[in-house]
C-alpha cells in the first residue's frame, strides 16, 4: 500500500471512531510526534553550529566550491 492509500484509509478509520477519549488519544498522539519530528539536535551540533556562526560573522568564510572539494 502506497504512503497516499494509507493515509485515506488513516482518515477512514479515524472518521469511525465513535469513542471520544479514544479521539483524544489519536490527536495526542499525532500532535506529540509531530512535535517531535522537529528539527533535534545533540549539544555538540549545536555548539558547532554556533561556532561556525561566529567563525561568520568574523569573515571567516570559504567558498562552497572549495569546500566541497574537500569532500569529493
Amino acid at each position: 500500500m502506497d504512503l497516499q492509500t494509507s493515509k485515506i484509509e488513516l482518515v477512514k478509520e479515524i472518521l469511525n471512531i465513535e469513542n471520544p477519549s479514544l479521539i483524544q488519544r489519536v490527536y495526542d498522539l499525532l500532535k506529540s510526534e509531530k512535535e517531535e519530528v522537529g528539527f533535534h539536535l545533540t549539544e555538540v551540533e549545536k555548539k558547532e553550529i554556533q561556532i561556525g556562526l561566529e567563525q561568520l560573522d568574523k569573515g571567516m568564510r570559504v567558498p562552497a566550491r572549495e569546500f566541497l572539494k574537500k569532500f569529493s
